[in-house]
């Protein structure tokens, strides 16, 4: 297997920087996520580790190896770097059985007729497709043909492994269980993979480390999910990672009030200690209550989704969602309708500089 090592890597197309100097390093064995917005840069950066293209300044090493550089003008074509790749839409061959597409990369490599078909029928094992070698795509459902893809990838034994949004297009169930056993391969094989990805939760569910990327390509946070998810960088980080409620408060003298209203802050104390702060949380962060204390909250819309009731309240002109779940407000008496107030309390913080929902920094 292989660490991955970037280094001041940078890449121009048509007079637009898409990357520029970017650093970062892949450990032996870990599965690390780019996680970004379309467009940042992150399956460019794959193709560059990949050879389908080569940087404009810096360079990438595989292991030991210099797999790219700019200064000496040198790459490594694409099927001398010992890589898998699987991709977004599968890209299966539709007149090869699933035996044939997965052995395919062992076939240009020319390897002996006997040790093909046992490593191939290995990998139809290891992605659970056994039975079904014979099968062509046509009679697959979506999430076989991606396991096809995925085992054509392992099949040659590469010592390092690329997913290009691989689960994008399947159902919901269906990425939710492949997620899940990728990261199972990955723990069983030791591969090194590199899993490229603007979906948070598979981000957060697969990765050992993650970095998250901007819309510049620039990385704004490195680490592990749990860690990056509870502490993060910066606003971006905290937007990216899930579904972001902000509170713009305002301080006057030893006061804080909410915006620019006379509503008084209640909730936990900040450790920002600016003019403008704001406090940003997650739905489920928020507990709700007919009377007491915490902030005056109208609700705006009430949505059962089964197992959650998902609530859109105003609170002193700003609009915030609280996610509680369902047999919690049967309990309580929860079951709020659109036009009530409520009292609403927060049971985690993240504090930010300035009024991120006005774009006042300062």
């Amino acid at each position: 297997m292989a660490n991955v090592r970037i280094e001041g890597v940078s890449k121009v197309y048509a007079g637009r920087t898409v990357l520029s100097s970017l650093s970062l390093e892949i450990q032996d064995g870990e599965c690390f996520t780019l996680l970004g917005p379309s467009g940042c840069g992150k399956t460019v950066l794959m193709r560059l580790i990949a050879g389908f293209e080569t940087p404009d300044g810096g360079s990438i090493s595989i292991g030991d190896q210099v797999v790219a550089s700019a200064a000496s003008a040198q790459a490594l074509p694409p099927e001398q770097r010992a890589l898998g790749m699987v991709f977004q839409d599968y890209a299966v061959w539709p007149h090869m059985s699933v035996f044939d597409n997965i052995a395919y990369p062992l076939k240009l490599a020319q390897v002996d007729p006997a040790a093909l078909r046992e490593r191939t029928m290995h990998a139809v094992a290891l992605v659970g497709l056994d039975g079904l070698e014979a099968r062509l795509p046509s009679q697959l459902s979506g999430g076989q043909q991606q396991r096809v893809a995925l085992a054509r990838a392992l099949v040659s034994e590469p010592r390092l492994l690329l997913l290009d949004e691989p689960l994008n297009n399947l159902d919901a169930n269906l990425r939710e269980e492949m997620r899940f056993e990728i990261k199972a391969l990955q723990r069983k094989l030791g591969v090194t993979i590199l899993y490229v990805t603007h979906d948070q939760e598979i981000a957060l569910a697969i990765s050992d480390r993650l970095a998250v990327m901007d819309e510049t390509g620039a990385l704004r946070q490195i680490g592990a999910p749990q860690e990056v998810y509870e502490n993060p960088a910066d606003d971006f980080v905290f937007r990216f990672l899930g579904i972001a409620n902000f509170l713009p408060v305002r301080r006057d003298g030893a006061a804080l009030y909410i915006g620019g209203s006379a509503a008084p802050w209640v909730g936990p104390e900040p450790d920002k200690h600016g003019a403008r702060i704001t406090a940003g949380f997650r739905p489920s962060d928020v507990l709700l209550a007919r009377g007491g204390e915490g902030l005056p909250g109208i609700i705006v819309r009430a949505s059962f989704l089964g197992a959650q009731v998902d609530y859109l309240i105003d609170i002193a002109g700003t609009l915030i969602r609280a996610a509680l779940p369902s047999h919690e407000c049967l309990a309580r008496d929860l079951l709020f309708v659109e036009g009530e107030s409520c009292r609403v309390s927060l049971a985690t913080v993240q504090w930010f500089d300035g009024d991120i929902v006005s774009g006042a920094r300062a």
